[in-house]
Parts: structure tokens; C-alpha cells; sequence
């Protein structure tokens, strides 16, 4: 197969594509970047292909926040067994308290952009785009700042 036909939706390399592109804050699709305006607000569609973010579903970014929700819990479930591997017999609890509220906060924020373009990848997996998905109009992301009043 060359490399200029498109791939099959269902082949893991397309697959692998989908999920790094979103791991390096891609568009999942193309590739296309930036597709943030700010750490947690995406531009309606990628700079490069035309894809809307949004893919036109009324509560679209619940996917997300569950990739996010999964990500917290995944990170704080390898934090006890380590910390407790690491500290048996006798564990400091007031520190694994401590280490654990800071770590509670901090994850979502860091992953937020990462469960929204793991989401999109995921979606674009199970769901592969159609033409509908490129006929939102692009916008400038310089429009979509926040004004300052």
C-alpha cells in the first residue's frame, strides 16, 4: 500500500497516528497544529484540515472529561500501591495525605488538553470523519481570546 492512499479507519496504523498526533497536542486527523487557544479551549476547527473540534454533538466533551476522570484515577491507583510498596511497613500517612491532595489537583489540570484530544482520537477512531465534519467555517483562534474588560 503507498503511503499516498488513505488508510483503512480500523488499521492499527491508523490507530497509533490517531493517538500520538493527540498526544502531542495535534490535530488527531491531520496532524495540523495549534488547535489550542488556551490551555483548556480548543479552535472550533484544525488550522490545516477543517475539522470541527467539536464533531457537532450537544455535550461532545463528556467523553473527554471521562478520559480525564480515568487518567486521575489511573495516576492516584499507581500512586498508593507505590507509595505503599515503597514505605511498608510503616507508611507516613500524614505525607501520603498531603502528597496525595497535591497530586489530586494537580493531574486534571495537567491532562485536561490531553483527555480532549485523546477523546477526539477516540471518536475518530470509532466514528472516522465524513464531509459533514469539515463544513464548519474556519475562524481565526486569534478571534477566540478572551476580551479584557
Amino acid at each position: 500500500m503507498s503511503s499516498s492512499m488513505p488508510v483503512p479507519p480500523h488499521q492499527p496504523r491508523r490507530v497509533i497516528s490517531l493517538f500520538s498526533r493527540a498526544l502531542r497536542l495535534r490535530c488527531p486527523h491531520c496532524g495540523g497544529t495549534p488547535i489550542f487557544v488556551t490551555w483548556s479551549r480548543l479552535v472550533p476547527n484544525c488550522p490545516v484540515c477543517g475539522l470541527g473540534l467539536e464533531r457537532g454533538e450537544e455535550g461532545y466533551w463528556l467523553g473527554a472529561y471521562f478520559f480525564n476522570l480515568t487518567a486521575m484515577e489511573t495516576v492516584f491507583s499507581i500512586w498508593v500501591v507505590a507509595f505503599l510498596l515503597w514505605t511498608w511497613p510503616d507508611p507516613p500517612w500524614r505525607l501520603f495525605q498531603i502528597t496525595t491532595m497535591v497530586l489530586m489537583l494537580i493531574v486534571p489540570i495537567a491532562f485536561f488538553p490531553y483527555s480532549k484530544t485523546l477523546f477526539l482520537a477516540f471518536d475518530l477512531w470509532v466514528r472516522p470523519p465524513t464531509e459533514e465534519d469539515f463544513i464548519v467555517p474556519h475562524e481565526e483562534a486569534l478571534n477566540l481570546r478572551r476580551k479584557h474588560t
